[in-house]
């Protein structure tokens, strides 16, 4: 295994075949970023699938079982999660579309496999979020953010609550009306979202993204955020949802047509790109073509590309490029530049800077 590029884990999701002939040293490393990349249990999960796992050597076989138990046992917690966010809601009789890698698993979708989740994303009518929050916070769940000043944040400018977590089990729920903020330059309409969702068989009242919107969806989160640290993992579940849809014919002409029609063609090409570079992803050339016409002018691009390079490594300090802290400020700041227009984006960050600066270690 030749480890020269330094981004173990993203070689491993890659290829995982090419372990096999690691040492022990070697094995250690991939371990120790794929653990930090949050994609140990999905690459435990490969390997498996290819029957490597007894070639393992036993060490590190040891780590990928814990892997493998540990996602097993959120996957369960998680359906059960669901099943009670379901049951909060159920007379208001609104759809309840779940995203991301609570949608993986509620669809049983490839990308579920190994997948570990923080939260759980829920989509539902803006119109109806007062009673969503309302039953939410009947069955235990309850908002994480106190301050005046969050609260009008997210409730004023971003496209989701402020995240509610219950208060016994711990769990959290972040709830969506919207892709996007609401203070983006052209939000996707979440209205076509919603009506092109689909139900999850055996979870009723659940549904889920159509595949071209929960790509875009995958994408636009990850094009759009701030913070990197799960970087590589969602873009591994770009990945593996391109794969798994590719090979319907009709798939990739959708995704074309539905990205125009929610102003995210520009997120279908850094994803696309991404992907290609990072894991090889299948992507038919014309497709290739059509969405390469959104990319930024030659400039812009060389440099979004090195950023996006740096940014959607592993997080392990031994996958980073050099100028990667540069790379990852850089996103930090064009993902705020995105979301708010420039006077709000320079108050909300004086503030923040402001909060950060005066708030007073806690004595221990």
């Amino acid at each position: 295994m030749n480890d020269a590029d330094g981004d173990l884990a993203c070689l491993a999701l890659r290829e995982p075949q090419r372990l096999m002939s690691g040492t022990l040293s070697q094995w250690e490393s991939v371990i120790r970023q794929a653990a930090r990349a949050d994609v140990l249990g999905r690459l435990a999960v490969m390997l498996d699938s290819l029957g490597l796992t007894d070639a393992v050597p036993p060490a590190p076989r040891l780590h990928l079982a814990v892997a493998r138990q540990v996602v097993f046992a959120q996957h369960q917690e998680l359906r059960r999660e669901m099943a009670l966010i379901l049951a909060a809601v159920k007379d208001l009789d609104i759809p309840v579309v779940f995203l991301k890698g609570a949608a993986y698993v509620a669809a049983d979708l490839p990308a579920a496999r190994g997948r570990l989740c923080s939260d759980i994303d829920i989509l539902v009518p803006k119109l109806a979020l007062p009673e969503v929050e309302g039953r939410l916070m009947l069955h235990g769940w309850m908002s994480t953010h106190h301050e005046a000043y969050d609260q009008r944040y997210y409730r004023e400018w971003m496209h989701e609550l402020p995240p509610m977590q219950h208060v016994r089990r711990g769990t959290v729920i972040d709830v969506h009306h919207g892709l996007l903020p609401e203070t983006v330059r052209r939000p996707p309409n979440a209205a076509l979202l919603l009506s092109a969702a689909r139900a999850v068989p055996g979870l009723p009242g659940a549904q889920v993204l159509d595949a071209p919107d929960m790509v875009l969806h995958s994408m636009t989160h990850l094009f759009h955020n701030e913070e990197f640290s799960h970087g590589l993992r969602d873009l591994s579940d770009v990945d593996l949802l391109l794969r798994h849809h590719g090979d319907d014919v009709d798939f990739w002409a959708s995704l074309l047509r539905r990205a125009s029609t929610l102003h995210l063609q520009r997120n279908l090409y850094y994803g696309l790109f991404a992907v290609r570079e990072a894991f090889g992803t299948p992507v038919p050339a014309q497709v290739w073509a059509e969405a390469a016409s959104a990319a930024p002018t030659p400039v812009l691009r060389a440099l979004m590309q090195g950023l996006w390079r740096r940014g959607l490594r592993g997080p392990h300090a031994m996958a980073a490029l050099p100028w990667t802290s540069t790379a990852t400020l850089l996103l930090y700041l064009r993902a705020h530049w995105l979301r708010m227009p420039p006077l709000l984006l320079a108050r909300h960050l004086s503030i923040k800077a402001w909060k950060r600066a005066t708030v007073k270690p806690v004595a221990v």
